[in-house]
């Protein structure tokens, strides 16, 4: 057992740091590109991270049950087999995803770019990035199949080692190249973006250095395993497929939400905003809502969703065993988990949402930056929702119907993304994921409640009381930035000074309102103890 909670920890550690670096990178990427290269990066990088989803359908994680099922019995052979046919797919599937997306470039460029006259970004350096992001697929879905078949030997090391070395390399020759190419060289923001989106190639390659040198090391152990069994299953390959399929299927769509809503941006808001006469702020607005806001929104996502779905593994023993009271427990505990962690952050980066992009990006069109971070920020409460809620429906086996529920989201986004924009500007495409991330997620709450007759009472309870919090949290800071806004210049450390002390005012006072009265405790349990040597003082 300690075994493999040491491994879950180093697991969900090495993710925390990958994403952690992923998020603190683009500040520096942002004083190099600015609002141009941040908008081509993106307008590269989401149909990759489809593509990416697409070529690997699921496997690496369905290869890691499979395995891990096989070898509790003493079958070592079949999951070796697994691996060798999934190796197989997920090569084929990349040299195929690489080779559509590489060649689809021209036409997905000229779908996002519909008027060579608006701003800097032509059809031209949007296929040129995308191009150059698509080497990328050439390795990841094999190497992912590798790392999956690590984690189903309870192995997390290898990904764990990986997954860090990856984004390290990634971010290094992102950082590196854009600086020797813009500053050194005096080549294009195009020129620095290409590279930066092919840096996903070179990431890879180092990822998968460190895989080999795993498997070098851990292959006589597993040849011997093989070597000294007695039976083996006698399944056939097409079966295996099958099998490995039915893990794989549903959970494609579910993490491909937010890329998909980007995807339809990328078509929709280029020509929405040129429609409506604001051709001039295209670019700068992108970049704002879908590569650097989105950054920021998603903190406070990750931290929550990580910390619930912790409890996902006991949810779904528990509805093994038709422990229904334990397990609407554990569904009470997940979502406010979300609330009590995301609403309050949201909430302050609402308010301060100016200071935020203005500290970590810089004081370009500050005002309207700012203002569509604050339009922004709530929807990560979506987000958070809707991830936790499709995990607790997987938890209670009504996984199909996360499908279902985000194909809802999508079309509404699709319908009616253009309209919203010509309308709003760059805030119809945050109501436009709003309305399709609320409608998905309102359709997994619903699910949930029909399948295990859960009541949302005792959460609509909670979730008042750390409204009540919130409001008075919101006061604080408003108190301080007003406060600060007398003696401090609206300079980028002016607001990067109004940021730090107006979130550790508005933290503390949140969490001393939770810790007061004992919320904090309910939904966290004896996990905020350490909190006893500060507020018993």
């Amino acid at each position: 057992m300690s075994n493999i909670v040491r491994g879950t920890i180093l697991l969900t550690g090495a993710t925390f740091l990958s994403k952690l670096l992923g998020m603190v990178y683009v500040i520096p990427f942002n004083s190099l590109v600015g609002a141009t290269g941040g908008t081509l990066f993106s307008l590269a990088y989401t149909p990759y991270n489809i593509f990416i989803s697409i070529s690997t359908v699921g496997v690496p994680l369905a290869v890691s049950k499979f395995v891990s099922k096989y070898n509790a019995v003493g079958d070592y052979e079949t999951g070796m087999r697994m691996f060798r046919t999934g190796m197989r797919l997920m090569v084929t599937t990349g040299i195929l995803a690489f080779f559509v997306l590489f060649f689809s470039a021209d036409l997905l460029a000229a779908g996002m770019i519909t008027s060579e006259n608006a701003e800097a970004i032509s059809r031209t350096d949007v296929a040129f990035v995308i191009k150059m992001v698509s080497f990328a697929l050439i390795l990841i879905p094999a190497m992912s199949i590798v790392r999956g078949f690590f984690q189903g030997y309870h192995s997390m090391g290898p990904t764990a080692l990986s997954q860090v070395m990856e984004q390290i390399v990634r971010i290094f020759f992102i950082l590196a190249g854009s600086f020797v190419i813009v500053n050194v060289l005096g080549g294009s923001i195009i020129a620095a973006v290409g590279f930066s989106t092919f840096a996903a190639f070179l990431g890879a390659v180092a990822s998968c250095v460190v895989l080999w040198v795993y498997w070098q090391k851990r292959k006589p152990y597993m040849d011997r395993q093989r070597k000294q069994q007695i039976y083996m299953y006698d399944i056939r390959t097409l079966d295996m497929l099958k099998e490995l399929f039915r893990y794989a299927g549903p959970f494609v769509l579910v993490g491909l939400a937010t890329p998909l809503y980007q995807l339809i941006d990328q078509f929709t808001f280029e020509r929405a905003m040129v429609a409506s006469g604001r051709e001039d702020l295209w670019s700068f607005t992108y970049s704002v809502v879908n590569f650097y806001g989105h950054k920021l929104v998603i903190i406070p996502v990750t931290i929550a969703t990580g910390l619930s779905l912790a409890i996902l593994p006991e949810m779904t023993k528990a509805f093994t065993q038709k422990n229904n009271q334990l397990l609407k427990k554990q569904i009470n505990q997940a979502l406010q988990i979300v609330m009590f962690l995301i609403l309050p952050a949201v909430a302050g980066l609402s308010l301060l949402s100016t200071e935020a992009y203005g500290a970590l990006f810089g004081l370009e069109q500050i005002k309207i930056s700012g203002e569509l971070l604050a339009w922004y920020a709530p929807v990560g409460l979506f987000f958070g929702l809707f991830t936790v809620t499709s995990s607790i429906l997987q938890g209670v086996n009504q996984q199909r119907f996360a499908v279902i529920s985000l194909s809802a989201g999508v079309l509404a986004k699709l319908l009616l993304n253009i309209q919203l924009i010509y309308m709003f500007g760059a805030k119809g495409a945050i109501l436009g994921t709003a309305l399709a991330a609320g409608i998905a997620t309102v359709l997994n709450l619903w699910c949930i409640r029909s399948a295990t007759h859960f009541s949302y009472k005792p959460l609509a309870k909670r979730t008042i009381l750390i409204l009540i919090f919130i409001a008075i949290m919101s006061g604080a800071i408003v108190l301080g930035k007003y406060l600060l806004g007398i003696a401090v210049p609206e300079t980028r450390l002016g607001m990067m000074l109004t940021l730090i002390v107006c979130v550790c005012l508005g933290g503390f006072v949140y969490l001393w309102l939770a810790y007061a009265s004992t919320l904090l405790e309910r939904v966290l349990g004896n996990r905020i103890r350490f909190l006893d040597k500060i507020f018993r003082r």
